[in-house]
């Protein structure tokens, strides 16, 4: 049967599975972005910033889009397969479409993992293998899917009070969980339900491994990404609502789980936006970046008798991954086709960085591997 005799419904999703994009229902392409990767090596997408960047980029790798059809793509969580050196799957959240995707190494497949996920945001994976989610909005909870599927809650009070929407989380050696806690699945009605916040600050929670559910940072706007370093010495937490910029915070992680030491490790700098990041183990920070939202305050004549206040600087020109030192120094930066929220580290060898980014999933090996 030649091609023009298929109907356009048959044709395009023909065309979906043939470049591995194709998901488990067609409302899972709405909000689908084309995307061809870029032919020469190195790619110049690939960006050097500073000379000790080069040793991480890979000559012969190119930005690759995995997966495509989500709203806003967040919360990338890797699982390892169980034999070593074998494909996993990658975990993320399309928030506004309330659910859960994944990618499957071995197949190429991108398809609906779970529905109905609560506005899940940010995942990881535990020390034991098990996916631990913020369910951003509704029930304002961490909670952890055991092996047999059934979900345990790790928080969803504090002090008596609801949370407020948990957005991004990260597991320590000792096997304590630490996540953020802004307002952002309880401001509107696009990533959750709105509803009124029961606590007075947004804050960083630590739950220890008995269970234990502790305010460890109370003095920060709305933080968003956190991360350790590699040797957990250090907790790095992203303040999205920083003055007079968006920020990297580093903070002393002490023996007894509290953190002291107060240090702002990364400025934004103006219109640069910070979200979720990850690093690598020689200390990097790979930082999901683009821009703030900001506008001028002067309105410009755009044509047809309007005037808009437009972005402040070239908003496509900052969307991608920008990459500091462990010492908060732009090293280097992946330009992508969409802003980047949050990103992940996986590949059997742990040296393919994933990027989730807008509406799609995106991918590049590294010569470096995720700290954990």
């Amino acid at each position: 049967m030649q091609e023009t005799s298929i109907n356009p419904r048959r044709r395009f999703l023909k065309l979906a599975a043939s470049t591995s994009l194709a998901a488990a229902s067609t409302s899972a392409l709405a909000q689908a972005f084309s995307f061809s990767p870029n032919q020469r090596y190195p790619d110049p997408s690939v960006l050097i910033l500073d000379p000790s960047f080069a040793k991480y980029r890979l000559y012969s790798s190119t930005v690759e889009q995995v997966g495509t059809g989500m709203r806003w793509a967040e919360g990338p969580a890797y699982f390892p397969n169980v034999v070593a050196g074998q494909p996993g799957y990658l975990l993320c959240s399309d928030i506004p479409n309330n659910r859960l995707m994944k990618f499957d190494e071995a197949t190429g497949k991108f398809s609906v993992y779970q529905q109905n996920v609560n506005y899940a945001n940010g995942n990881t994976r535990d020390r034991q293998g098990r996916l631990i989610t913020c369910e951003h909005s509704v029930t304002r909870r961490v909670v952890r899917t055991e092996k047999n599927g059934k979900k345990t809650v790790l928080a969803d009070r504090f002090e008596g009070k609801r949370l407020n929407a948990p957005n991004d989380v990260v597991v320590k050696s000792d096997d304590s969980v630490w996540f953020t806690d802004p307002l952002f699945g309880i401001n509107g009605e696009w990533e959750g339900s709105r509803a009124k916040p029961e606590q007075a600050t947004t804050n960083v929670y630590r739950i220890a491994k008995g269970g234990q559910i502790t305010a460890v940072i109370t003095d920060l706007v709305n933080p968003n990404g956190l991360a350790f370093s590699p040797d957990e010495s250090k907790l790095y937490v992203v303040e999205w609502k920083g003055t007079p910029n968006r920020s990297i915070w580093s903070f002393d992680v002490n023996a007894d789980g509290t953190v002291s030491n107060k240090t702002k490790l990364i400025d934004a700098n103006g219109t640069g936006s910070l979200d979720g990041f990850r690093v690598d183990r020689d200390g990097n920070l790979w930082c999901g970046w683009g821009h703030s939202g900001a506008f001028a305050a002067e309105a410009t004549d755009v044509g047809g008798g309007l005037k808009a206040h437009l972005p402040t600087g070239n908003s496509e020109e900052m969307d991608g991954v920008k990459v500091f030192s462990a010492q908060g120094k732009a090293i280097g930066f992946i330009k992508l086709p969409e802003r980047c929220a949050n990103l992940e580290f996986g590949g059997p060898e742990r040296n393919r960085l994933y990027m989730a980014s807008s509406h799609s999933l995106y991918a590049l090996y590294v010569e470096t591997h995720g700290a954990v």
